[in-house]
């Protein structure tokens, strides 16, 4: 197995402050900002900051679909979501920047050997960097408008 990661940057026009509140909200904030990669989302215990799970089926294409469940973890500058299903750990780290939150999601997880391997070095970050994308992209707008 080899560690793949994917990364996604975005500045955010809010304070770091609330930028991860936002981040750490899986009852209201997470669901609004979700992409139709995401479906069947719950909240099965918490719902703010440390200590929630949440559960999701993450389509990173038409065939590829991952169920999460999700244990949140929060520091003074990140959100972390660890999958109990999978080596699978996103980190939204969030610090200050010129017009407010310079916020990187990064997604790593140990890949598949072969030739199969190969194929998901390749091309899964570059899925994973969009549909990150997509969500801090609907994050800066739920902020602007907030």
């Amino acid at each position: 197995m080899s560690r793949v990661t994917a990364t996604a940057e975005s500045t955010v026009a809010a304070p770091p402050e609330a930028v991860l509140a936002a981040l750490a909200d899986y009852r209201e904030t997470r669901p609004a900002i979700l992409t139709e990669h995401y479906t069947d989302y719950a909240v099965t215990e918490g719902g703010t900051g440390a200590g929630t799970v949440a559960t999701w089926h993450l389509h990173a294409t038409k065939k590829r679909v991952r169920h999460v469940v999700a244990d949140v973890e929060t520091t003074a500058d990140t959100v972390v979501e660890k999958d109990r299903n999978s080596t699978l750990v996103t980190t939204f780290r969030v610090t200050p920047a010129a017009g407010g939150s310079a916020v990187v999601a990064t997604t790593t997880w140990e890949g598949a050997t072969g030739i199969g391997g190969f194929f998901e070095r390749t091309f899964a970050p570059a899925g994973l960097k969009r549909i990150h994308g997509e969500l801090l992209a609907n994050l800066d707008t739920r902020l602007r408008s907030a």
